[in-house]
């Protein structure tokens, strides 16, 4: 006796969690998603944890969930639109739920020295306009993320300039 059920491309998932992979699906669609806030939205959407729970793996199984992959395309996509830090892309990307191993891939993946050094020198400009700076600048971009090497490299820069 044949079961049709194995042949199925959704045959690990239950029948009353189609509905949830087809609305995860429609989701992915319309933009990348990452398993935490596609989960939320499922959860809004009234699906049972259990439910969601195994649609998250299956899509992650079938590679059309990928956390890196999100946290890549979102930094990608965010990096130039405003100044900003290393520390402060990698708490934005935490506080989206992506996990720290994934965060760090992701701005090791992105931060190449020349967008690092275009990062920094616009935050460093708008350090510069503040009045109220008691540290150097130099210290301060060492807490906000960036690696000695461009900091070094503005060092540099500044040496030349004055």
């Amino acid at each position: 006796m044949h079961d049709g059920a194995s042949s199925s491309p959704n045959a690990n998932i239950p029948a009353a969690c189609l509905q949830a992979e087809k609305a995860a699906l429609r989701l992915i669609a319309r933009a990348e998603q990452n398993t935490f806030n596609l989960s939320r939205k499922l959860e809004k959407h009234g699906y049972e944890t259990d439910c969601i729970r195994q649609v998250i793996l299956n899509l992650c199984d079938k590679n059309l969930l990928d956390d890196r992959r999100y946290s890549v395309l979102w930094l990608e996509s965010n990096i130039n639109f405003r100044t900003t830090t290393p520390r402060r892309l990698f708490a934005a990307l935490i506080a989206r739920g992506i996990d720290r191993d994934d965060a760090e891939y992701a701005l090791a993946k992105v931060l190449d020295e020349e967008t690092e050094t275009a990062l920094l020198n616009r935050y460093a400009e708008k350090l510069k306009r503040k009045k109220n700076i008691k540290l150097p600048i130099p210290y301060l971009l060492k807490t906000e993320g960036f690696s000695r090497k461009v900091i070094q490299i503005y060092k540099e820069q500044i040496t030349e300039n004055n």
